[in-house]
């Protein structure tokens, strides 16, 4: 049995659950932003299942961000280590909420602003995301 007693460290079917959610749903608002946004495979990309697929994957991403909150937050906190990474994704995750919660709500006057908020951020998330999944601890 691994040793999961680490502070903050997720049990590893939470690990997965956050990695599996957060990656699907930024691989589908990638594939709807090629579509698009940037006319690549339209069609495909574009096309509103995808879309639909995003707010489905961004339903689960939510949780699996509830889930590790309590403890790995406040490890992270505590320990800070990879304090950087970890505090720049929750600020990207917040606004990528209520800019994801503005597209569907929002009013039409902001929308261009809100879509290309919510687009930039994003990608700077997946990034940010997978460096703190990747590097080690005593990287920074």
């Amino acid at each position: 049995m691994k040793n999961t007693n680490r502070l903050g460290k997720m049990p590893a079917w939470q690990k997965y659950f956050v990695q599996i959610a957060m990656l699907i749903c930024s691989l589908t608002g990638t594939a709807y932003l090629l579509g698009h946004e940037f006319q690549i495979q339209r069609a495909i990309f574009g096309a509103h299942s995808v879309l639909a697929w995003h707010g489905i994957a961004a339903i689960l991403a939510s949780i699996a961000l509830g889930s590790a909150l309590p403890f790995h937050l406040k490890a992270g906190l505590k320990s800070k280590r990879k304090l950087w990474s970890g505090l720049s994704q929750l600020a990207f995750l917040t606004i990528l909420l209520v800019s994801g919660a503005l597209l569907y709500y929002g009013p039409a006057e902001i929308r261009d602003g809100v879509i290309a908020t919510h687009w930039m951020i994003g990608i700077a998330f997946l990034a940010i995301f997978l460096l703190h999944g990747i590097y080690s601890k005593k990287a920074y």
